[in-house]
């Protein structure tokens, strides 16, 4: 009869430490919980693709759109001229796919190479740009439909500098030197379209030996931006300066 309630509290304290066990267990789990979380914000790789990824989405489909008005200028006005500058900023556009792919699969080694077919691309433009403006020079030619060139070189320079501003801050942020020389490659654009404009005044004013002399200051600032992205890609590697707390 004695033993019976001095069993009792021992029965009562085993109850009261059962739940403060599993609370303790929970704890310990809620723990493990937030380790794995705060481990997957910090991975640099998964956030700079997803970061990557989507400032090359959004630049693209700026890009496209521009070109889809520009597509609509050409229809409406006919302009030889304008259809040969829409082809060179659809094929332009074109180049951040590879970027985006080698973001998408995280490798640097991909990253690095788009970065180089970049500036190959920008080095290219500058020696279109030179040689068309060369042959204006020797072979003046009448440019008509002045205010469909004129509209659409003032959409191109706005498109392409939205994409251009979008690509230079991420690839800043990112480290990515492929995206900044891709960047780059939408401000020359931007610089082309922006000599559309000036060359359609000037050519309205009757100066018509100014389209060429504009196209030839317009190839030195990409020549001198080619040799920029050059520099930017070849000495610094992808990813180099990113700090996982910031991104």
């Amino acid at each position: 009869m004695n033993g019976g309630p001095e069993a009792k509290p021992a029965i009562h304290l085993h109850e009261h430490e059962h739940p403060h066990d599993h609370h303790h267990d929970h704890k310990g789990h809620d723990d493990g919980h937030r380790h794995g979380h705060t481990h997957g914000l910090v991975d640099p790789t998964i956030v700079r693709s997803r970061a990557g990824v989507r400032s090359v989405s959004m630049s693209l489909g700026v890009l496209t759109a521009t070109a889809l008005v520009q597509v609509l200028i050409y229809v409406l006005s006919g302009s030889v001229a304008l259809l040969a500058d829409l082809i060179h900023n659809f094929g332009d556009a074109l180049t951040a796919i590879p970027l985006g792919i080698a973001f998408f699969i995280r490798s640097f080694r991909a990253e690095k190479l788009a970065g180089l077919a970049v500036v190959l691309a920008i080095f290219v433009s500058a020696c279109v740009a030179l040689y068309e403006s060369v042959q204006r020079l020797i072979h003046p030619e009448h440019l008509s439909h002045l205010w469909a060139l004129a509209l659409a070189g003032l959409v191109g320079f706005a498109g392409n500098e939205l994409a251009a501003q979008v690509r230079l801050r991420a690839g800043r942020r990112l480290a990515s030197p492929a995206l900044i020389a891709d960047g780059n490659h939408a401000r020359v654009d931007g610089f082309v379209s922006l000599g559309v404009i000036v060359s359609a005044v000037i050519v309205a004013l009757g100066l018509e030996r100014g389209d060429p002399v504009i196209g030839i200051a317009i190839t030195l600032v990409i020549l001198k931006i080619t040799w920029d992205s050059w520099r930017t890609v070849s000495r610094t590697e992808p990813g180099a300066l990113v700090d996982p707390a910031t991104s």
